[in-house]
């Protein structure tokens, strides 16, 4: 199936990053020489991604102001011999298009990929990315293709393999013994944990699913979070099957500052060779 259209939700508060993130969308925080969104929006454009939907908080303008055009920008370089530099500032030839999620509504990871699915065509899939994490590859293989080819006319999602010391620190995928998604433990103790693979919340999901999702977000709970994996649950139980795609390349969070001082590491030293 082709797929060319991609969900990614930024509107998040970033609040383990506070207090640079007042300033700073947590989207934005660099990785590198570039914000750790655009690993993303790169790999999409690898996959053959055409239309990218950004879901943003209302206070949003970095995203927007990066992904434009800048004409004083592009002039100042012609006009000082840096017109080399002009290749690094050239929005992607792709279309943008920015979703607001209110700040006083629901939220949760199922509730911005809810605000899009009504602007999909029937029958139609999108991948579902995270954006203030990504996979990093040194080469141009791209994470978000091979996702699209596992799925098929079903779904899939990308796992990634952590020490296992480390998995009680996130949610631990069971898959059975065609690959495919069986469930999320939560924050399991090691010795309780049913492999070493983690979510890293980048999906591709049919409209099958995304109609769940969509649905899922419109009922009331009391409280607490609307998230993406309670709505995937209730996909899988009703027969949907999720492909469990291993990364190739390197996970990097910028969520925390362990995360985001590693993932530089990371990047800058592969710059630096």
């Amino acid at each position: 199936m082709t797929i060319t259209k991609a969900i990614i939700p930024v509107a998040g508060w970033g609040t383990r990053r506070l207090p640079v993130t007042k300033a700073i969308e947590k989207c934005m925080l660099p990785i590198g020489n570039r914000p750790v969104v655009d690993y993303v929006v790169q790999d999409c454009i690898k996959a053959g991604i055409t239309d990218i939907y950004f879901v943003i908080s209302e206070q949003s303008t970095q995203l927007r102001d990066y992904y434009r055009s800048n004409i004083d920008l592009n002039d100042y370089l012609r006009r000082n011999g840096k017109e080399n530099l002009l290749p690094l500032v050239t929005p992607p030839k792709i279309k943008f298009h920015y979703i607001t999620q209110s700040s006083y509504a629901k939220y949760g990871t199922a509730i911005p990929v809810s605000l899009v699915v009504p602007l999909l065509d029937e029958g139609e899939s999108a991948v579902v990315l995270m954006g203030d994490d990504c996979i990093y590859s040194k080469d141009e293989t791209s994470e978000v293709a091979r996702l699209i080819q596992a799925a098929g006319d079903d779904s899939s999602m990308l796992g990634t393999i952590v020490p296992h010391s480390d998995v009680s620190k996130y949610g631990v995928l069971e898959t059975n013994a065609k690959g495919e998604f069986v469930r999320i433990v939560e924050k399991p103790a090691v010795d309780e944990a049913p492999s070493d693979m983690i979510n890293v919340s980048k999906y591709v999901l049919n409209y099958t699913a995304l109609k769940i999702v969509e649905r899922y977000a419109q009922t009331d709970k009391s409280s607490g979070e609307y998230y993406i994996t309670d709505p995937i649950n209730e996909y899988i139980t009703g027969g949907g099957r999720l492909k469990v795609v291993e990364t190739v390349g390197q996970y990097l969070d910028s969520g925390t500052v362990e995360g985001w001082l590693h993932a530089n590491q990371v990047v800058i030293g592969d710059m630096s060779r």
